[in-house]
């Protein structure tokens, strides 16, 4: 595959052999960003699943200290007492069955979030095959399915981010901007790493942690040793 020059030149800082400390990994990130505009540092996390069986399912979500940089549109579909609170703590978007409709109808997806009350998902669930796929389908495992809607926004507005293995064992999580700076950067990789180190499943055997990367939107992988979270 060919890279563009600012990519080539960020492979130069660092050893691709090298699983640097997790605080080191994220001062080699910050070096690589090289684009024009801010961009976001990932983490992926391979572990020691197999997400084929129920039982070792990864999934959960934490609320990173210093949220995501990212603005997040949250919709919130509920009647009567729960739409008015989701309409006090800031949802951007509130309706019933005319927003089932209009996502229905005119296939309206303006939103980052969907989270609803468990008396309406019995509506809710017609929307499956349009949001699952997109991952906007509200689940009570991600806390987007509750009657404290006030709650679930807050925590949404303020940085919560979803963690979920794939098939392919690997969790991928954005976990700020550049602009945050390494300090801000390494105390939400700290709580993702705890979040995900926790929900260990009780059926998965050997080592957890296969590998942990960091890269930036347009720079190359980091690796990080991923001992380091656990032994400290």
């Amino acid at each position: 595959m060919k890279h563009g020059k600012n990519y080539n030149e960020s492979v130069k800082l660092y050893d691709k052999a090298t699983q640097y400390d997790p605080a080191e990994a994220i001062e080699l990130a910050l070096k690589s960003a090289k684009a024009k505009f801010d961009e976001t540092l990932e983490l992926s996390i391979r572990l020691g699943v197999d997400s084929r069986h129920a039982d070792q399912q990864v999934r959960g979500t934490v609320v990173l200290p210093h949220g995501t940089g990212k603005t997040v549109r949250v919709l919130v579909i509920a009647k009567g007492e729960n739409a008015a609170a989701a309409e006090a703590a800031g949802a951007d978007f509130v309706g019933a069955e005319d927003m089932i409709q209009k996502i229905q109808s005119e296939n309206w997806f303006d939103f980052d979030v969907c989270v609803t009350t468990p008396d309406m998902m019995g509506l809710v669930g017609r929307l499956g095959r349009v949001l699952g796929p997109k991952g906007l389908m509200p689940n009570p495992k991600s806390g987007t399915v509750t009657t404290d809607v006030t709650r679930a926004i807050s925590e949404i507005k303020a940085g919560k981010v979803e963690y979920r293995v794939d098939k392919t064992n690997i969790v991928h999580v954005p976990i700020g901007k550049v602009s945050f700076g390494q300090e801000k950067l390494v105390e939400n990789m700290d709580a993702l790493m705890d979040a995900v180190i926790k929900a260990r499943p009780a059926a998965a055997k050997g080592t957890y942690l296969r590998s942990v990367v960091v890269s930036t939107t347009m720079g190359p992988g980091i690796k990080i040793n991923g001992l380091r979270f656990t032994n400290k």
